[in-house]
């Protein structure tokens, strides 16, 4: 896949399909917009354009955390075969361009768009006032074929990056997987920890997501674990380990079953499954060990039972 980043200078060589949006956690509504670009592929480089930073960091949300980095969203359209990847750079100069010029000058001379693909809630240009009822009314002029896709409904809900944010933050997992269509992953590297599990007996894989990261609330979760496309079944703790540890690092540790694999520096998923019980510290490592085996015991019955996992 080819990544366009930190320029606008850019030509397509071919006619393309391409979708419009800011594609935050890749939820039911935005899967449904790529099957209908992937239907193009046969004939149409199929390119996904989308804006960094997102919108609500350039006009003052710079605290909102993501449902995927940016790493994570480049290693899933990857995944899904597509060719070209636009972030298109956003700031005060690019906001401010006239819809219908961006229209013409982006989407149609440099991306040379023949099928467009959006939500109903697209914005861009000036003020936002780019629409996906503007997008429509320029098709015969400018010679594409527009596909506005309606909204998602899970549960009599409309299907949102706001609704999936609100709904991890509640620690609510199995609810995130049915909006988002797959299990909340986090993506990273395997750093070392403070080797306490290793000296308990029950060694950890130990990932430090991001900043920019949303994470749901601390406590331990029912996860599993992706390496080089093998699912490994686990129980992840995310939050600081405020019996072992005072310094405020957040991390993600995932104890997994029978493996002994030396894993250090190498990327990894892990995918929130459930959520068992909140963090918590313990009057004693005694006390945390017997709890951890609690929890891994309990665990082993949640796998064994069938989880909602629905694939990497």
């Amino acid at each position: 896949m080819q990544i366009i980043q930190d320029t606008t200078e850019f030509v397509l060589p071919r006619q393309s399909a391409a979708a419009i949006g800011k594609f935050d956690g890749i939820h039911l509504g935005h899967r449904r917009l790529l099957e209908t670009l992937s239907e193009q592929k046969d004939r149409l480089l199929t390119v996904i354009f989308t804006f960094d930073p997102p919108p609500e960091v350039l006009f003052g949300d710079n605290m909102m955390k993501g449902l995927m980095t940016k790493e994570e969203k480049r290693n899933a359209f990857a995944r899904m075969g597509i060719d070209v990847l636009i972030e298109f750079p956003l700031n005060k100069e690019t906001a401010s361009i006239m819809p219908e010029r961006f229209v013409r000058e982006y989407l149609v001379e440099k991306l040379r768009a023949s099928y467009i693909a959006a939500g109903t809630d697209l914005s861009f240009g000036n003020k936002g006032m780019g629409n996906a009822a503007l997008l429509q009314d320029l098709a015969k002029e400018y010679g594409y074929h527009v596909n506005i896709i309606d909204k998602v409904s899970v549960g009599g809900e409309e299907v949102s990056s706001t609704l999936i944010r609100r709904t991890i933050a509640g620690g609510d997992m199995e609810k995130a997987a049915d909006l988002l269509g797959a299990p909340y992953q986090i993506n990273g590297t395997v750093s070392h920890g403070r080797q306490l599990g290793r000296r308990l007996g029950m060694p950890t894989v130990n990932l430090l997501p991001p900043d920019e990261k949303l994470l749901p609330p601390n406590g331990v979760y029912y996860s599993d674990l992706w390496l080089d496309g093998k699912c490994y079944r686990g129980i992840s703790n995310v939050g600081y380990k405020p019996t072992v540890s005072d310094i405020p690092v957040m991390g993600v540790e995932t104890y997994l079953y029978d493996f002994d694999k030396d894993v250090y520096g190498r990327e990894v998923v892990v995918e929130l499954l459930a959520n068992k019980r909140p963090e918590m510290r313990f009057e004693s490592v005694d006390a945390l060990k017997a709890q951890v085996h609690k929890d891994i015991t309990e665990g082993a019955r949640f796998h064994e039972n069938g989880s909602k996992n629905t694939g990497k």
